[in-house]
C-alpha cells in the first residue's frame, strides 16, 4: 500500500495497536517483518500509521502474536478496511488536523463521556456560543473563520442527533454553566439548550455545583470515546501544547475510574435539570 504523508490519529493508533500487540508477543520489528515478507523500514511504516495493511497482513500478524481476543482482531481489521471519506473532510486544510482527528474518532465511537468546568461541552454548545468563544479565543480571526470553526462544531453534533445516536454523558461543572460567553440572552439559550437535549434518552446530563463540598477534581476536564472494544477506548484532553489522544491501558483504566467518581458527586439527572432550569429562570 502506498505510504501516506499525513496519517490520521485513527490510522496512527492502528499501528500503535500493532505495536504493542507485537511487543506483547516479545518479537523484534525485523522479526514480524520476515512474518510478512516485507523489510524492516515497511514494517516500521505499518506500525506507525504511514503504510496501511490488509485483512489478510493484519490477521496473519494477530495469529503469529498469539493474539486470541476476536473482537479486538475484528475491531482492528474494521479499522484497517475502513475506507470512509466523512463529512469532516471537506474542513482538511482549513482546520487544525486534531479538530479532523476527533471528528473521525466521534463518527467511530460507540458512546461519549465528556467533563468540562469551564466550558459547555461541544456537543451541546449552540453555533452562538461556539462562535462567541472561537471569537474570544482567537480574536485576530476574520469573521468567514470564526464561522468556519463554529459549523464545523455543529456539524460534529450528528453523532448525537442521528437516527442511531452516540450515547452520550456530560458531567459539567457550575462554573461552565454560569461563565457568561456571549450576552444574557445568548447565555439563557445556550442553558434552554442544554435542557432540551438533556431530554433525550441517549444523553445524560449532570452537574457539580459550587457547594459541593471536599471537591479537587477541578483539572479533571476530558473527552472519552468508547471504542468497539474497550481496549480500543480514546481520552482526548487540550493542553497548553495542543491536543492530545490517550490511549494507553493503564490512562484509560484511570480515565474511566475518575469519570465515574466525578458522577457519583455529581447532582442526579433530574436534579440536574432543576440546577440548570433554575439558572436559565435568573437570566
Amino acid at each position: 500500500m502506498p505510504a501516506r504523508r499525513h496519517p490520521t490519529a485513527r490510522q496512527v493508533r492502528l499501528g500503535a495497536e500493532l505495536r504493542k500487540l507485537r511487543e506483547a508477543a516479545g518479537l523484534k520489528a525485523t522479526e514480524a517483518a520476515s512474518l510478512l515478507g516485507v523489510n524492516s523500514v515497511q514494517m516500521s511504516q505499518i506500525e506507525s500509521g504511514i503504510s496501511g495493511v490488509s485483512e489478510q497482513r493484519l490477521r496473519r500478524l494477530a495469529a503469529n502474536y498469539a493474539c486470541t481476543e476476536t473482537e479486538l482482531i475484528d475491531a482492528l481489521v474494521a479499522m484497517a478496511t475502513d475506507r470512509t471519506r466523512g463529512w469532516w473532510e471537506k474542513y482538511r486544510g482549513h482546520l487544525p488536523t486534531p479538530f479532523l482527528d476527533l471528528s473521525e474518532l466521534e463518527h467511530h465511537s460507540s458512546y461519549r463521556w465528556d467533563v468540562d468546568f469551564l466550558h459547555i461541552p461541544g456537543l451541546l454548545q449552540t453555533e452562538a456560543y461556539s462562535r462567541a468563544l472561537f471569537s474570544y479565543v482567537n480574536p485576530e480571526f476574520p469573521e468567514e473563520e470564526v464561522q468556519r470553526w463554529a459549523q464545523h462544531r455543529m456539524e460534529r453534533r450528528v453523532i448525537i442527533e442521528r437516527p442511531d445516536p452516540v450515547p452520550y454523558e456530560a458531567v459539567i461543572h457550575e462554573a461552565a454553566l454560569r461563565i457568561r460567553v456571549g450576552d444574557r440572552a445568548g447565555v439563557r439559550a445556550q442553558l434552554t439548550r442544554v435542557l432540551e437535549l438533556s431530554e433525550a434518552d441517549h444523553i445524560t446530563v449532570r452537574v457539580i455545583p459550587f457547594d459541593l463540598d471536599d471537591f479537587a477534581g477541578a483539572g479533571s476536564a476530558m473527552v472519552y470515546a468508547g471504542g468497539p472494544v474497550p481496549h480500543l477506548d480514546t481520552v482526548v484532553r487540550d493542553g497548553p501544547h495542543g491536543t492530545a489522544f490517550i490511549d494507553a491501558h493503564a490512562q484509560l483504566g484511570r480515565f474511566r475510574t475518575l469519570f465515574r467518581r466525578l458522577e457519583r458527586v455529581s447532582l442526579e439527572p433530574d436534579r440536574s435539570r432543576d440546577f440548570i432550569h433554575g439558572m436559565a429562570k435568573e437570566l
